[in-house]
C-alpha cells in the first residue's frame, strides 16, 4: 500500500522503462498469473516458443490493448490513465532532456540502457520459465533461475513469485539474492509504502 501521490510517482519512474504504461503493465501481468502457460497467456514458451515468448508478443499489434477487466482498481485513478493513454510522453521527456545533454548521454542513458533493460525483463517471460529450479508444483513452467535473479534485482525467483505472489518478496530465503526486496522494506523504513505481505512459514515450506 502507499499513497496516491507516491503511486503516481512509481508509475511515472515505470514509465520511462518504454514498456508501455502502468494499467498496460498491470493488466497484463494480472493475466498471466491467472493464466500462466495456457493458450491465452500472451508470452509463454511453452504455448508460443522463445523468440514469441520472450519479445515478439510485446511487438505484436494483438498485445497492446490493456486488458480493462483486469485493472478497474487502478483505471479509477486519471493521473493513471493519462500515463497509459500517452505512454510516450514519458520516455520522450526523458530522451529529449539527455540529447540535450549531449549525444553520449542520449545513447548511453537512453537507447542502450532501454534496450538493455528490455532484454532483461523480457528473461523472465521466455528463460525463467524454461531453465532452473522448480522448488513448488505450480501449475505453470515457472522456474527459480540465481543468474536471472542476478540479472534483474530478484524476479528470477519465479517459481516462488508463481507459487505465492502475494509476497513482497520473491527470494524466500535470506541466501536468494533479492534487492528489490531490500528497497522496498527501505521504502516501508521511510513510510512512503507500507502492509508489506511477508511469507508465512508454513507457505514457504511447504513442497
Amino acid at each position: 500500500s502507499t499513497s496516491r501521490a507516491a503511486q503516481f510517482a512509481f508509475a511515472l519512474l515505470g514509465a520511462s522503462a518504454a514498456q508501455r504504461g502502468p494499467l498496460w503493465w498491470a493488466s497484463h501481468h494480472r493475466h498471466h498469473h491467472a493464466h500462466a502457460d495456457e493458450p491465452s497467456d500472451a508470452h509463454s514458451a511453452r504455448q508460443h516458443g522463445f523468440a514469441w515468448s520472450h519479445a515478439g508478443w510485446f511487438l505484436a499489434s494483438s498485445s497492446f490493448a490493456v486488458r480493462m477487466d483486469r485493472v478497474r482498481d487502478l483505471a479509477r485513478y486519471p493521473e493513471l490513465r493519462w500515463l497509459d493513454r500517452f505512454d510516450v510522453a514519458v520516455p520522450s521527456l526523458l530522451a529529449f532532456a539527455l540529447l540535450w545533454l549531449g549525444m553520449e548521454y542520449f545513447v548511453w542513458g537512453f537507447c542502450v540502457s532501454t534496450v538493455a533493460l528490455y532484454h532483461a525483463t523480457f528473461t523472465i517471460n521466455s528463460l525463467a520459465h524454461r531453465y532452473g529450479t522448480r522448488r513448488y508444483p505450480t501449475r505453470d513452467d515457472s522456474r527459480n533461475n540465481v543468474w536471472l535473479a542476478l540479472l534483474t534485482l530478484g524476479e528470477g525467483w519465479h517459481n516462488n513469485h508463481h507459487y505465492f505472489p502475494r509476497a513482497a518478496r520473491q527470494g524466500f530465503y535470506w541466501w536468494e539474492f533479492d534487492p528489490t526486496y531490500y528497497a522496498l522494506r527501505a521504502l516501508a523504513g521511510l513510510g512512503v509504502i507500507w502492509d508489506l505481505k511477508p511469507v508465512p512459514a508454513d507457505v514457504r515450506e511447504r513442497r
